[in-house]
Formats: C-alpha cells, structure tokens, sequence
C-alpha cells in the first residue's frame, strides 16, 4: 500500500525511495497527472464560505458548443431559404417582362413596267442627261436622312441610328456592284435580322415569285451573262421616313429611285439576250433601267445594338421589262432597239381554288424614259 504521498499507481521507477527526498511529494509521473482532478477557486470563491468550482464541468462546456452549432447551422438554413425564395420570386413575379416579338417574314411584290416602243439607246451621259434623272445625285449620297426628332420612347441619335442603317441597306441592295452583278449577297445578308435569315437563304438558292421567296424582294440584280453595268454612277432619289411602331420598336420607311445605264454583254451579243423582248439588240449603245422601291422595315432596341434590321414589305416596280420576264430572280431589262412585245401575264380565273396568278404588269409611260440628244440607232 502506498503512502499518502505516493502517486496511484507506486513510486515511479528510478525515483529514489523514503522520506529523506525532499522532491518526492511534486515529482508525479503521466499516470498521476491523468488521474487528478484539476480545481481552482477565484478569489471570490476562496474568501465565500462554499466554494464553488472556478472551471465549470467538461460536459456543460460541450452541450454549449452543441448549442452554438445548432445556432450556426440554423443561421445557414434561413440563408438559403431567403436566397430559394428570391430566386423563386424572380422567376415567378408578377411584373413579367414582354416578350420579344420574333421577326415577320418579308411580303413583296414586283411590277414589270413594258415600254410602248422601243427602248432608246445612247450614251450613257447622254442618256442622263435628257431623262428625268438628271438632276439626281450619284450613288450613297442620292440617300439623305431626313431632320428627326425625338419621340416617347426613342431619343433623336437612336432614330438617327435607325435611318442609317435602313440607308445602308439601301446602299449594299440597290447600290453595291457586287450585289447588282449577281457576284455576292453576303453584304446584304449581314444587315438582316437573324429571324429572316432562312427566309432570305431560300429566296437566293430558289426564288419564287409566290410573295415571299422572290429574290429581287431583298435586293437588285441583274443576270451577269446577259447585263452589264454601262455605268457605276448609279442616280438615286427618294426618301426616308422613321416613326416610333411601340416602346420597343421603330417603323422606317423608304420610296427610293434607281436609275442604271446597263448593256448587253458580249454573250448576250454573240447568243442573244434571253429578256422575252422583240426586236434586235443596238451594239454598243447602252439604256437607262429604273427601278423604285418602296420599303418598309421594323428596326427594335436589339437591331439597333447589332445593326441589323428586319425588311417587312418590298414593292418594285421596274422597267423596261417585259411583262412575260418573271423578275423574281434577277432583272433581265429590255436593251436599245429592243421592244416589248405582246406577252402578257396568263390569265387568271378568279373561280379556280387553286394558286391565283401573282404576275402583274404596266405600261412604262413614255415621259419617263429618255430622249437622248445623239440617240445610236
């Protein structure tokens, strides 16, 4: 048995024995030091007449660690329900934003304009000068933006945003020589919204002159093997107009004149041009072609950021064409000396329940075509 000194489990090994050590009563070995209970009394306690335990037991320290994690995870719980029902209140609020309208496919229609004679032929400065024409400037600059103001929803600069880029439609699809030669159609089609891309794709892969995949709905070309351009001075007049559609969108509007010195190329001269005209081609004079086209298109916020527009409505009138030229694929004109002959559009029975015929036709009148002062016969 071991003295009150001892530790609990006998005197440590090598620990000297008896009570001539001095240090034995604070020498404990790891056993000892386990085993004792660790109490110390603040000096409140000490001078009290009960003293109560200056550290509290482990176990109440434990339940109040349990107690702040309950806490800590309670407050992460109410953080993700508040941020479930902000998510959930974003999506399924009552103030739904309007969704945008999707693009409308174009609506066109072209009118062949036959002359009552034959075409005149000079020229090409000969033939401007002696035509309704000649006071219309050159190109681009034929395309001036009217003075705007601001409207309810739009500010002036953005309606200035949107008349020019329905002008610079105008240029890349009445102007371009790349365009009006048939060589591409990529700087048009960079300008469309993406809504009428497969509208457009269709109409220069298959044109059809049903309305809406008609090619010359889009823009103005000639057949390259049988038209060439006398002149790249292209005259232009007409006007822009822009009003305010909704909040949302703007309506710009276009009635614009097209005048080109075309003539034969040198295949349509050696094979004969395949225009549906009467009467032989004059060599090396060239003729004055007028197209008009009135247009309509829809330009909302989104077009205006990635310049882009939709093309609503498209209304040509061309000539001199034949009646019988079909231009929904590119314009084949009447040439110098050429007449247009006695083809009409076929009939139409407005009994039948089948396709009405879309073709229409009218008479070029004689005050719009040129008198030229040296006429090539």
């Amino acid at each position: 048995m071991t003295g009150p000194g001892d530790p609990p489990e006998g005197t440590p090994d090598g620990a000297s024995g008896g009570g001539e050590d001095e240090y034995r009563s604070v020498v404990f070995d790891e056993s000892f030091v386990r085993a004792a209970r660790l109490q110390e009394f603040s000096a409140d306690e000490r001078l009290g007449d009960q003293h109560s335990p200056a550290v509290k037991p482990r176990h109440r320290w434990l339940l109040r660690a349990a107690g702040g994690s309950r806490q800590a995870i309670l407050l992460v719980l109410l953080i993700i329900l508040a941020f479930g029902t902000a998510v959930y209140m974003g999506v399924r609020h009552p103030y739904k934003t309007p969704d945008t309208v999707p693009a409308q496919p174009l609506r066109s229609a072209a009118v062949p304009l036959a002359p009552s004679g034959a075409v005149p032929g000079a020229t090409p400065e000969d033939l401007f000068a002696h035509s309704p024409a000649k006071d219309y400037r050159i190109g681009g600059a034929g395309i001036s933006l009217p003075a705007v103001a601001r409207s309810e929803h739009f500010s002036d600069g953005q309606i200035i945003s949107a008349l020019t880029l329905a002008k610079d439609y105008l240029v890349r699809s009445s102007l371009d020589p790349a365009t009006l030669t048939g060589a591409s159609v990529r700087p048009v089609r960079l300008l469309l919204d993406t809504g009428q891309l497969d509208q457009f794709d269709r109409s220069m892969t298959h044109p059809d002159d049903n309305g809406r995949y008609a090619a010359t709905g889009w823009l103005v070309r000639f057949d390259p093997r049988q038209i060439e351009l006398a002149d790249r001075n292209v005259r232009v007049n007409g006007t822009l107009a822009a009003t305010e559609l909704s909040q949302d969108a703007l309506d710009v509007t276009a009635d614009y004149t097209f005048v080109y010195a075309v003539r034969p190329t040198d295949q349509a001269l050696k094979n004969g041009p395949a225009d549906h005209g009467v009467g032989k081609v004059t060599p090396g004079a060239a003729s004055l072609f007028t197209v008009r086209r009135e247009m309509h298109f829809r330009i909302n916020r989104d077009d205006l950021a990635d310049h882009r527009l939709e093309v609503l409505q498209s209304s040509l009138q061309a000539g001199p064409l034949a009646c019988s030229s079909q231009p929904a694929d590119t314009l084949r004109p009447l040439l110098a000396g050429q007449r247009a002959g006695d083809g009409r559009p076929a009939s139409t029975d407005p009994y039948a329940r089948g396709r009405a015929n879309p073709s229409l036709c009218g008479e070029l009148a004689a005050t719009a075509e040129p008198t030229p002062a040296h006429p090539i016969r």
